[in-house]
This record gives structure tokens, sequence and C-alpha cells, in this order.
């Protein structure tokens, strides 16, 4: 049950920060490209990539395992609004834009995932070596 709290607490942790950096390209983007959606998928890749390796290295408990991981990163990104913002760009007949978002989000994301790994080992590396 702890767990379950836990990972509620973190999704409305993750929910919030999605909600600020939305409300950032709202206020100051007015193009067709859902830059917002795309720019948590990435930045959560980019993280879970980076904790996964840190998380590894020290002793972290299953519970903050799952308060990170699916409560903050899983309320931070959101494939579902990715997956409606495409619809609504094919429907709209945005076929080009919805294209590169789906193209982009993918092969950054996965990417990014990469660049967070490899950049935890190389900072762990360096801790070891101080």
């Amino acid at each position: 049950m702890l767990k379950l709290a836990f990972i509620a607490i973190g999704g409305a942790i993750g929910t919030a920060f999605r909600y600020v950096i939305s409300g950032v390209d709202f206020k100051f983007s007015n193009g067709v490209f859902p830059a917002s959606t795309f720019v948590v998928n990435i930045a959560g890749s980019l993280i879970i990539g980076f904790l996964w390796v840190m998380f590894e290295k020290v002793d972290v408990s299953s519970t903050l395992r799952m308060f990170v991981f699916v409560g903050i990163l899983g309320g931070f990104t959101t494939f579902s609004t990715f997956s409606l913002e495409n619809l609504h760009l094919l429907r709209d007949g945005e076929f080009k834009i919805a294209f590169l978002n789906i193209l982009l989000t993918n092969l950054l994301g996965i990417a990014f995932v990469f660049v967070g790994f490899a950049a935890a080992k190389f900072f762990s590396s360096l801790v070891k070596s101080l």
C-alpha cells in the first residue's frame, strides 16, 4: 500500500511538471507542432536513461525506484497525449508535421535514453576516480 501512495505522489509531481512546461509552450509558441509533449517525452527519455544507471550504482529501494520511474516519470511523460495530438494533426491534414513528430519523438526518445545512460556511466566513472 505504501508503494501505491508513493507512486500516486510521484505521479502528481510529474504531472505538475508537465503542466508547467505545457504552460510555457502555450505562452510562447503559436505553431502547430506539439512542442511541449515533444519536450517532456524527450526529457523523460534522457532522465530515465540517466537514472537507471545511477540507481544501479547505489543502493536504491524498490519503493524509490517506483516513485521515480512509475510515479514522477510516468506522470511527466505522456504517450496518450502524443497519440491524440498526432491523430488531430492527421485529421487536420497536417501529414508532414504528424510524420515529423512521430519520427522525431521515437528516434530522439530512444537516442536520449542512450545519452542519459551513457552520461550516467561517464558521471559514475568520474565519481569513482575521485
